[in-house]
């Protein structure tokens, strides 16, 4: 038995359409609900299936905004009725029909995830018309707030992540001015297999990294924070260079499980009172240098990725003198692999480099956001990959940015 309904003569214009299903077996008490919904003067399409199995189709694949159900069914009966009809239509609102006898029934139902429930016998147009109205309003407003605490916790996990993830540099007494930017490249999404860190140890240096997990998604995610902090525990313990590396490749390991994860990273330990900077390159590529005369990438002796041969330990230094003044930028590859407008072609390095040069000198922070700016306006959405950006800049005189 299946009825549709049009809106009622008197239904006032703009009058809100229901779409409900009546689960009753019982066609006697079926048609009398039918005529007490044309009394309602609601708009509404009605559909009755006399089972839960008849109406399962109803119940998980059509849009039902509320479900009249009898407690007592040939296939189920009571509480249950009400459980398995929530396990299929969750986010549907459910009014129960009890009989005259069930004192305890309609308040045990609504314990169960119904909305509400009406007395046969004792149900009235008016009544069911404030009932359903109630019902459907009260089963969205619960929607609602259910996705706003979702919507809550997920910002507040997110914000905790972040925080794993984009760690505050630990300066004691160091005067390098550190600006940092990270960028995933899934849309709406805070974490990528990109990391960076900046920390000053004991021995007054200041250790820096930034790294790469391949892949993409929550695994390489989760990943890329746990070598970040790997990383930082290191490097506090006194742990420096090869060893440094091969302690971070043994956790990679360790925590990739099954996947043939593995990481381009590189290290770099600022000393400013030898003015220098030594650089372990596993994987990654070259820093670059901006003085007074321009920016140019250092050159530096290449070490394997982490993770890609484990226990090889080949990661090489490279000792580079520094100016007085200037500034260090390490960044990965998502800065880079995007494209360099209408030619087609990757920006790489020598893209990158023409940039900066046409940049004008300005605040550190501004000139990192602009760089990220025109590399994704040239590449208008064509490559996409997580992005992290470290600027370190040191000494007072002017740097040309």
């Amino acid at each position: 038995m299946t009825a549709a309904m049009t809106a009622a003569p008197e239904s006032p214009s703009g009058e809100p359409m229901y779409r409900i299903l009546l689960i009753e077996d019982d066609l006697g008490d079926a048609l009398l609900v039918e005529e007490l919904l044309h009394d309602t003067g609601l708009r509404f399409a009605l559909t009755v299936r006399t089972s839960l199995a008849e109406a399962r189709t109803e119940l998980v694949g059509s849009p039902i905004d509320c479900v009249l159900l009898d407690l007592h069914l040939p296939d189920v009966s009571g509480i249950d009725a009400v459980t398995a009809v929530r396990a299929l239509a969750p986010h549907t609102a459910v009014i129960v029909l009890t009989g005259l006898s069930e004192d305890r029934a309609g308040t045990d139902a609504m314990a169960a995830g119904a909305q509400d429930y009406l007395v046969k016998g004792k149900v009235e147009a008016d009544l069911l018309q404030r009932t359903l109205r109630y019902a459907v309003y009260r089963n969205q407003t619960e929607r609602a707030s259910a996705e706003a605490q979702a919507i809550r916790l997920r910002a507040e996990e997110n914000a905790r992540l972040e925080r794993g993830l984009l760690p505050q540099p630990i300066l004691d007494t160091s005067t390098v001015r550190v600006t940092s930017r990270y960028l995933p490249s899934a849309t709406m999404a805070l974490l990528g297999g990109d990391f960076l860190d900046v920390v000053e140890g004991d021995d007054g240096l200041l250790h820096a990294v930034v790294g790469d997990v391949s892949g993409h998604g929550p695994d390489a995610a989760a990943l890329g924070v746990c070598l970040r902090i790997a990383w930082r525990s290191l490097v506090l313990g006194g742990h420096r260079g090869g060893d440094l590396l091969h302690l971070m490749e043994r956790i990679l390991v360790a925590e990739r499980g099954s996947q043939q994860l593995f990481a381009t990273c590189t290290l770099l330990t600022l000393d400013q009172d030898a003015a220098t900077a030594t650089l372990h390159l596993a994987g990654h590529h070259e820093p670059l240098l901006t003085t007074a005369e321009g920016t140019w990438e250092l050159t530096a002796a290449h070490g394997i990725a982490l993770g890609i041969v484990p226990g090889a330990r080949s990661w090489p230094s490279t000792v580079v003198p520094l100016p007085p003044t200037g500034a260090l930028t390490l960044y990965t590859d998502g800065l880079t692999e995007g494209h360099n407008g209408t030619k087609g072609e990757r920006l790489g390095v020598e893209g990158l480099l023409a940039l900066m040069g046409n940049q004008p000198s300005t605040d550190p922070a501004v000139h990192v956001d602009l760089l990220i700016k025109e590399t994704h306006a040239l590449n208008a959405g064509r490559h996409s990959d997580d992005l992290a950006v470290l600027r370190l800049d040191w000494g007072s005189g002017p740097t040309r940015l």
